[in-house]
């Protein structure tokens, strides 16, 4: 099929006026001699902006929670969390989903990051990927979807092809869908179990959805991974007793995070971890559980990792 110049044209009239229903993409008057500010000013400007973007995500709170408890009860079942979307919300997806496993220990498999155009993209701007809900079906369709699995659209406009693509194929194969958005009404949170709309208002620059929309969509995906992690018992207390010990600082980490949570001695740290192969939730129960290398692995696996449960049935 061919397409005309008229065809073209009639396209992009169609798509500028529907971003310009878009809280997103409005135009500020106000800032349109912002330029002509000096460097000082713009940044309080700046400052001024970002400072009401955690309010807007508070109004959202309670969405957010239920979209969390779901995505947990799914992945304590074996189920995986997939971001996917284009651009700035693809890479902060992409970027949420690749500390999971330094800080919490997770398989790469756990916590997926889809991009709009592949790993590319994270650089380099891929054409036209992002308008295609086929990409993002075909992107999913490589994972293998199963109704444990949960996807998560990002998208600043909320109607953004590749995301909103991602969702509707994710529902439809039975799997948990959270679609999150920076404007009302978007297609996307309609398309998604549960719809997180943080509505941000107008950017600095117009249409510049890096700034305020990048910042909220970054404070939700947080609280996502973060609060999933909790739930699923990849922390004790605020102690990251899942962190993968992979360099020197993350080494001495680990160590700080044993004394932390036992207050034991230098020389009882050292031992633990080795009786435990450098496992920091092992070697505290070790600690505070008295028990030995092998029956801490075994009361964690009994506990589904939970190191509190563990705990409690070492000393029971």
């Amino acid at each position: 099929m061919t397409f005309s110049t008229a065809d073209a044209s009639s396209n992009h009239h169609s798509l500028r006026a529907e971003l310009e229903t878009l809280t997103t993409e409005a135009f500020r008057p106000e800032l349109s001699q912002i330029d002509r500010l000096s460097t000082l000013e713009i940044a309080k400007i700046m400052n001024a902006e970002d400072a009401t973007v955690p309010t807007a995500v508070a109004t959202q709170l309670p969405r957010i929670a239920a979209a969390i408890d779901a995505v947990a009860e799914r992945m304590s079942r074996g189920g995986r969390l997939i971001y996917a979307g284009a651009g700035t919300a693809g890479r902060l997806g992409v970027l949420d989903a690749s500390e999971c496993p330094p800080t919490f220990n997770t398989d790469p498999s756990e916590v997926v990051g889809l991009i709009a155009g592949g790993p590319s993209a994270m650089v380099t701007s891929v054409e036209g990927a992002e308008d295609s809900k086929e990409l993002a079906e075909a992107d999913l369709k490589e994972l293998s979807l199963t109704p444990d699995d949960t996807v998560v659209g990002v998208s600043a406009s909320g109607r953004t092809p590749y995301a909103v693509g991602a969702v509707e194929h994710a529902r439809a194969r039975g799997a948990l869908t959270i679609g999150l958005s920076c404007n009302a009404h978007s297609a996307l949170a309609a398309a998604a179990e549960h719809g997180i709309e943080i509505v941000v208002g107008p950017e600095l620059l117009t249409g510049s959805t890096r700034l305020k929309a990048g910042t909220a969509q970054k404070l939700v995906l947080n609280m996502l991974s973060t609060i999933t992690m909790i739930r699923l018992g990849k922390t004790y207390g605020n102690l990251m007793v899942d962190v993968r010990a992979s360099n020197e600082k993350l080494r001495a980490r680990s160590r700080r995070i044993v004394a932390l949570a036992t207050g034991a001695s230098d020389e009882e740290i050292e031992q633990a971890l080795a009786a435990t192969d450098g496992e920091v939730k092992n070697a505290i129960l070790t600690i505070l559980g008295g028990v030995d290398g092998p029956t801490a692995a075994r009361l964690l696996e009994e506990s589904d990792g939970h190191l509190r449960a563990a705990l409690a049935a070492s000393t029971g």
